[in-house]
């Protein structure tokens, strides 16, 4: 080994030597992740090797800021991972890594990239925030040429609901401005990464690579320059990452890490959805087991996070692409299904890396008190520790539509959105929660109303000034739906105009309905209006019990005061404004932000149109 080293240090071909060993190394050997960083916080970093035979490999690596603290092997021999620690001083550039055995001197120049200013300090996104979710596939095709793609059996299809569309990243790069100008300020994505299984995969949470994004989307180069483009534009990029499981055709099916990568090995046994058994006093450990390793379906393996290397891979894969892409956020599916412990680790670790960074994650329970078990700084039931910063709020989702299609009775109706605010002292920070009226998983908002266009547009105008950050699915600005099925694949339609061939356009509103150009304009409004108001941005939520089919909310800092009045009645209303005195005080006329007409706040009473949730500003 002394003499390998020596000759590679000493012999003046070193260069091509090298050159010629790395090639021949990358050509045998995988290595993730593919590259890191220099100046991370943690100085801990795990390398997989992936090869042909592996066991008997010699590891060597000869540099003063990078230390091969150990290695570790499983029962599979095409595996071998490396333990390093990387000095915090470690300046940019290529640490060689000497392999081997009996038949084989290899070299893997391994390259710690430099980070950019102030990369471990960025800002996550916020309550300043409206978050655009977009299904890449079917938002917008900017690139033709990669509909399909050789190697890939799942190909496109427009007929085919269930079927690939064609739209990629740069479809939604050719659209950013239209993103920013509505007066959205995040966009959170589908899953990008491959996802090269046999029908329908274009919803990407079957991930077959997790450092390449899909080639029919585009290329990790091309992820970074959307990142890039949507940073010029005022826009955050928010990816969805999936930690609980990967697809069948993953490649660790084939060829499996360690015996215990997957839970169940290759045999399918579905989980029981069961998230409650997770806080049950009485719960057996089999009713939690039988919830965190169960398999969603047949095609979605589930990983076992238990096995360290397993952890390990997931916490680097999510903060190599934070530090890659330049991301603003990440989206975390089925987020409680992974094992608990794993979560605590990687909440910790990239809330290290990056203090102001948020993450939110995905636990579809209507029950807050389960909700708010993730959140950091959340008073638990037991010792657990997460630094998860914020979770998909649910409960607020499903009291939304309740409070606008059931009746007013004592227990139903505007109650059961005031009741779900009133429950916000659960939660480590309420204001930080992701609200929304529908997403990729649901039926269209306009869809839940049965296309009723007044209640759709009360239930939107309540998520975009409420506390939380809103969140608002692709299409919905024109109002889509799919009244009479439920099919994701409908549920997940075109965008108009995101293909060459539409002959409507939602981009430039050619082809649109007058009630569609309206319902677009409206939210366009409220948007932008949100965007520069410091009150819903970060002012302070409160609200008045509901009476007479009337619940009202305010929004209010030391600049602002805004007004938010949900009216059920299917006739005007009169508002008496005596009871918000307090807060009306030393102002003397409100605007209505949609219509722009002025009411006097003096006056008695406020009038209100039916079926409608007004926002005004106030003003002194």
């Amino acid at each position: 080994m002394k003499s390998f080293i020596w000759r590679l240090k000493s012999h003046f071909l070193l260069t091509l030597i090298c050159a010629f060993a790395c090639a021949k190394a990358s050509a045998v050997i995988s290595v993730s992740p593919p590259n890191w960083w220099a100046g991370m916080v943690s100085e801990e970093l795990q390398l997989m090797l992936r090869g042909k035979d592996l066991t008997e490999l010699n590891v060597l690596i000869d540099h003063p800021k990078v230390k091969l603290i150990s290695t570790e092997r499983t029962e599979n021999a095409n595996y071998l991972f490396l333990n390093l620690n990387v000095s915090p001083a470690l300046e940019t550039g290529v640490v060689p890594i000497y392999l081997t055995d009996d038949r084989r001197e290899l070299v893997i120049n391994y390259s710690f990239e430099p980070r950019r200013d102030n990369s471990a300090m960025r800002a996550g996104f916020s309550p300043k925030d409206v978050i655009y979710l977009i299904t890449p596939d079917r938002f917008a095709n900017g690139e033709t040429e990669n509909d399909d793609v050789d190697g890939y059996a799942d190909k496109s299809d427009r007929s085919n609901q269930g079927g690939r569309h064609g739209g990629d990243i740069q479809g939604i790069i050719n659209h950013l401005d239209y993103i920013a100008e509505m007066g959205f300020t995040q966009i959170w994505t589908m899953p990008l990464l491959d996802n090269a299984m046999d029908s329908y995969s274009y919803h990407g949470y079957s991930t077959t690579d997790y450092f390449s994004i899909d080639p029919r989307l585009g290329t990790n180069h091309l992820y970074k320059k959307l990142s890039a483009k949507a940073r010029q534009k005022g826009l955050g990029i928010i990816k969805d990452v999936v930690l609980n499981h990967i697809g069948s055709n993953h490649p660790w099916m084939l060829d499996m890490p360690a015996k215990d990568w997957i839970n169940h090995g290759t045999e399918f046994v579905q989980t029981t959805h069961k998230r409650e058994t997770l806080h049950d006093p009485h719960a057996v450990q089999a009713d939690i087991d039988g919830f965190t390793d169960g398999w969603f379906v047949p095609t979605m393996p589930d990983l076992n996070q238990r096995n360290p290397m397993v952890a390990n891979y997931l916490i680097q894969y999510a903060i190599w692409w934070t530090e890659f892409a330049d991301l603003t956020g990440l989206r975390v599916d089925t987020y409680s299904y992974s094992d608990k412990a794993f979560l605590s680790k990687w909440t910790e670790r990239l809330m290290l890396e990056y203090p102001n960074f948020n993450i939110v994650g995905e636990e579809w329970t209507t029950n807050p008190v389960i909700t708010e078990y993730w959140q950091k700084d959340t008073m638990r039931h037991d010792d657990y520790h997460s630094e998860l910063p914020s979770v998909m709020d649910f409960p607020f989702q499903n009291a939304l539509i309740d409070a606008i299609k059931k009746p007013e009775t004592w227990a139903t109706g505007l109650r059961q959105l005031y009741e779900v605010f009133a429950m916000d002292f659960l939660y480590g920070d309420a204001y930080n929660l992701v609200t929304f009226g529908d997403n990729h998983d649901m039926s269209r908002l306009m869809t839940q109303f049965n296309n009723n266009v007044a209640e759709f547009n009360m239930a939107l105008n309540i998520v975009l000034t409420a506390r939380g950050i809103p969140q608002v699915f692709y299409g919905t600005e024109i109002g889509m739906s799919h009244l009479g099925t439920s099919d994701h694949g409908l549920l997940r339609s075109d965008f108009p105009g995101g293909w060459h061939s539409d002959g409507v356009n939602a981009f430039t509103q050619q082809g649109l309905t007058a009630q569609q150009r309206e319902i677009q304009e409206t939210l366009k409004t409220v948007l932008n209006f949100r965007k520069s108001s410091d009150a819903i941005k970060s002012g302070k939520f409160t609200h008045f019990a509901p009476e007479k089919g009337i619940y009202v909310f305010f929004r209010h800092s030391s600049a602002q005061t805004v007004m938010v009045v949900v009216n059920k009645n299917t006739q005007p209303f009169e508002l008496p404004l005596e009871r918000f005195s307090l807060l009306l005080a030393e102002h003397n006329h409100a605007i209505d932000i949609i219509t722009k007409e002025k009411q006097w706040v003096s006056d008695s009473s406020l009038a209100l149109r039916p079926t409608s949730t007004q926002i005004f500003n106030l003003h002194k």
